[in-house]
């Protein structure tokens, strides 16, 4: 089959330092979709330190505008660069406010999505930035009418077909692990209790409450500690948090990590908490099951899906701080139900590959452009 000449716009890059699940999936997938003989270039935003353009895993990523503006650099680089290039089919990676390319694009076009703020962004972000970002989203069913979906979840399709996208033009491409680098060791298992988060630090994910939870688990589990990995601008309070609660000792905030340190954090602990209101799926659930370790979560969009409950983890409902202290105190209690669950959770991840996931990328790709010919 002919190589595709492919281009992607999203906010972030894997580089970037607030790269999260959403620029994990869209690298895993386009960078074996490059090493497999396809063009592919990305238009992503600046961060500091970032060079303008440049290769990365054979993606050819060029960085304009910023993050908050990025949205208004798009269809201007589009116009002013890329719209002579004669890419076969351009990937709109909707993350936040949509680029609106069914405007301008004279290409096929794919949208991808992982979730919709809706309500949600009102407890991230000041009332008029909500409000803009809240009516952006619902337009996408009028502007993006007639465009093929890729989500990764059911949860999402669902969310899609709500709105009125046909559920014939939704795919589900679920989200990965690379099982060469996500393995269990347990060589690396911390001997002391350890309970680890891991995301964006954002207000929306509700990270909070596994701090509160922490006093709890600690008048049973002394012992017990809390990793925080990863940054954002939630950081300050979840510290100024733990400091009231008289916890901060027992709270480790270890920032943006490298990949290497990220597994490593994975692998040695005994449970991975994810308390976020809404996820599209959630890959780093996906990621710790890998790893050996299990997870507790909300019951919300995309994590009820990525959690096999009493299998791969425990999912809550409702999610509160007294909630998430009983179900991580009975797995950093119960060697048996910890076991049970570390079994459950490395046989869930391992139906979930990158490579398959980029073939059905790969396949959807050419159905887009096949909708698109005379």
């Amino acid at each position: 089959m002919a190589a595709l000449r492919i281009f992607v716009a999203n906010w972030r890059d894997i580089r970037h330092p607030e790269a999260g699940g959403a620029e994990v999936h869209l690298h895993e997938i386009f960078r074996r979709l490059a090493a497999g003989g396809h063009q592919v270039t990305l238009l992503a935003s600046r961060f500091p330190g970032a060079a303008a353009e440049e290769m990365v895993d054979g993606i050819h990523t060029v960085r304009t505008g910023g993050r908050e503006d990025f949205n208004f650099h798009v269809p201007v680089a589009w116009r002013r660069r890329f719209a002579r290039e004669r890419f076969d089919v351009v990937v709109d990676d909707i993350n936040k406010i949509p680029f609106m390319t069914p405007l301008y694009v004279r290409r096929p076009i794919l949208a991808q999505t992982h979730h919709f703020f809706r309500e949600t962004v009102y407890r991230e972000a000041p009332w008029p930035v909500a409000s803009y970002v809240y009516t952006s989203e619902r337009l996408v069913p009028w502007i993006y009418r007639g465009v093929r979906f890729a989500t990764v979840s059911p949860s999402t399709r669902d969310e899609l077909a709500r709105w009125g996208i046909p559920p014939g033009r939704i795919a589900i491409i679920y989200n990965a692990v690379d099982h060469a680098r996500y393995r269990p060791d347990p060589a690396l298992r911390s001997p002391a209790p350890t309970i680890t988060y891991l995301g964006r630090l954002k207000r929306y994910k509700r990270v909070d409450l596994v701090v509160r939870a922490l006093p709890a688990i600690l008048a049973r589990v002394p012992e017990a500690r809390l990793c925080m990995v990863g940054s954002g601008d939630f950081e300050p309070e979840l510290r100024r948090l733990a400091a009231d609660l008289g916890i901060a000792e027992r709270v480790e905030f270890a920032g943006f990590v490298s990949e290497a340190e990220k597994i490593r954090h994975l692998a040695e602990s005994w449970v991975v908490v994810n308390p976020s209101s809404k996820e599209g799926w959630g890959v780093t659930v996906i990621e710790a099951n890998a790893c050996g370790t299990p997870v507790v979560a909300a019951r919300v969009p995309g994590l009820r899906d990525a959690v096999r409950d009493g299998e791969s983890g425990i999912l809550l409902d409702p999610a509160n701080a007294a909630t998430f202290a009983e179900a991580i105190t009975r797995i950093l209690e119960d060697r048996t139900l910890r076991a049970r669950l570390t079994a459950g959770a490395i046989a869930w991840a391992s139906r979930f590959t990158w490579d398959e996931s980029a073939r059905a990328t790969e396949s959807l790709l050419r159905r887009v452009i096949e909708d698109a010919a005379p």
